[in-house]
């Protein structure tokens, strides 16, 4: 068996899974070099070195990197932060160990303003209406109001307010949920507008899906459709969080989709990259998961809400663990740009996060039920792992935002861990998530209760229904 280095650079469960699908190869032996926000219990057991770097800053990556090259056949980036800040083009420069992640020039999700302005030139059908506010336009607050409330006027108030810049899924405001008057609207746009430009666009009436596709350069290798939940609470309400839970049907598209809805997304996406990169002066700048596209499906077709420029968190933790194709010789197609296609198991998952009680504003709206004796115990997931007896790899323990210290485990203040249950149904794949999440105790962590729920799918597909009726 083949022995070789891989440098992962972590921020959570996102590359916990990473890491689990590459040491579960069963092609090559895998010595795993993980740069990590923080001391990730899964990561420190299974590394053969661990570093911390807490601000993930791509000068210390690239100084770690340097001090394991000739360890090292190539790099995974997972974070948004060190691939927006050019962790792919310094390490490559400084070591000449190749990374798989987009070059700093097409991290695109950079810029939702960049992003649309590429969407409406490449797919403009796909593209919600917009319209871009930019401080240096405007004398005073008056005139500020004056243009925002006449596009208001314009999209009938059904807007979304978004900063132009990444805010992990968190910055963005949406008429209806997060304001019901214009005053409130306008609260929300200028506590962005203060630090820059601001997008409000139409609001798009649909069901949304995560879009995914590993990428060598020349071909997109498209992986099956999943749903997040970026709401805080159940029944989708509260506040936008990095994301609560997700799910994949065994098909390769959603229970609320038709084969249709997952054609045109597919086709959205490949004009989408093979106009994009035919400009690229070297298209294997985008190898990774350049494109990770939030598809609104509408009455009309397919909406772009937004795309990211690495895998999803949590969404590509619903794929990892059922890979057929091994992951390690998906990461070589992607360097040799000769990946084509990606096999994955035709089974249903459901990954739910386990959160603290200061995520997502939980301790304000619920605080009767939050734990305070358990507020900064050690988390203990002993009971959970222990599940793997019982469902073998049916079930899968990610730690995301939880350190070791002093010979426990604590919650940090993000995702705190990630448990993924995988089924022959949806329903079964979501028994198991759940029975993993009860069984995480300590640190007054709390879950949403609905993620891939059979109430909350029939409510998608009735909607969908309806809007086409």
């Amino acid at each position: 068996m083949e022995k070789i280095g891989v440098l992962v650079v972590s921020y959570g469960a996102r590359e916990a899974a990473m890491v689990d699908a590459l040491s579960r190869s069963q092609n090559y032996q895998v010595d795993l070099y993980v740069a990590d926000k923080q001391r990730n219990p899964f990561n420190v057991e299974r590394a053969t070195k661990h570093v911390v770097i807490p601000d993930l800053n791509v000068d210390a990556i690239c100084r770690f990197a340097e001090e394991n090259k000739a360890n090292l056949d190539f790099a995974l980036v997972g974070p948004e932060k060190p691939i927006i800040e050019g962790a792919r083009d310094q390490i490559e420069s400084r070591t000449g160990i190749p990374v798989i992640c987009p070059k700093q020039e097409y991290a695109i999700e950079v810029s939702k303003v960049q992003q649309r302005l590429l969407f409406e030139e490449i797919a403009p059908e796909a593209n919600p209406r917009f319209k871009v506010f930019d401080p240096k336009d405007f004398n005073g607050t008056e005139e500020v109001k004056q243009a925002v409330y006449s596009w208001l006027d314009e999209l009938n108030n059904q807007a979304v307010v978004k900063p132009d810049k990444p805010t992990a899924g968190k910055g963005v405001g949406v008429w209806g949920d997060h304001f019901n008057t214009r005053e409130q609207l306008f609260e929300h746009f200028m506590s962005n507008f203060q630090y820059g430009i601001v997008l409000i666009e139409e609001k798009i009436d649909g069901e949304e899906s995560s879009f995914m596709a590993f990428c060598d350069g020349k071909h997109l290798a498209v992986l099956p459709a999943t749903r997040d939940h970026k709401r805080a609470f159940d029944d989708d309400k509260g506040p936008n969080t990095g994301g609560m839970g997700s799910y994949k049907d065994p098909k390769d598209y959603l229970p609320f989709m038709t084969t249709l809805d997952r054609e045109n997304e597919l086709a959205v996406a490949q004009k989408i990259f093979q106009r994009w990169t035919a400009k690229m002066p070297d298209a294997s700048a985008v190898r990774g998961v350049p494109l990770y596209l939030a598809f609104m499906h509408t009455r009309e077709g397919p909406k772009i809400l937004e795309n990211n420029s690495r895998p999803g968190d949590p969404e590509i933790i619903n794929i990892l663990p059922i890979l057929k194709t091994d992951f390690v010789d998906v990461c070589y197609g992607m360097l040799h740009g000769n990946l084509d296609r990606v096999e994955v198991q035709d089974v249903a998952t459901v990954l739910t996060y386990k959160v603290p009680s200061s995520y997502g504003g939980y301790a304000e709206v619920f605080p009767s039920q939050v734990n305070k004796a358990e507020v900064d115990t050690p988390v203990n997931l002993f009971a959970a792992y222990a599940l793997s007896k019982k469902y073998g790899d049916r079930i899968r323990v990610y730690p995301g935002s939880m350190e070791l210290r002093d010979g426990a485990t604590y919650a940090l203040k993000s995702r705190v861990v990630g448990v993924l249950g995988v089924g022959d149904s949806i329903e079964e794949a979501r028994a198991v998530s759940l029975e993993g999440v009860d069984a995480v105790r300590g640190g007054a962590l709390w879950n949403r209760s609905d993620i891939a729920s059979e109430a909350g799918i029939w409510k998608s597909i009735m909607h969908l229904q309806q809007l086409r009726a």
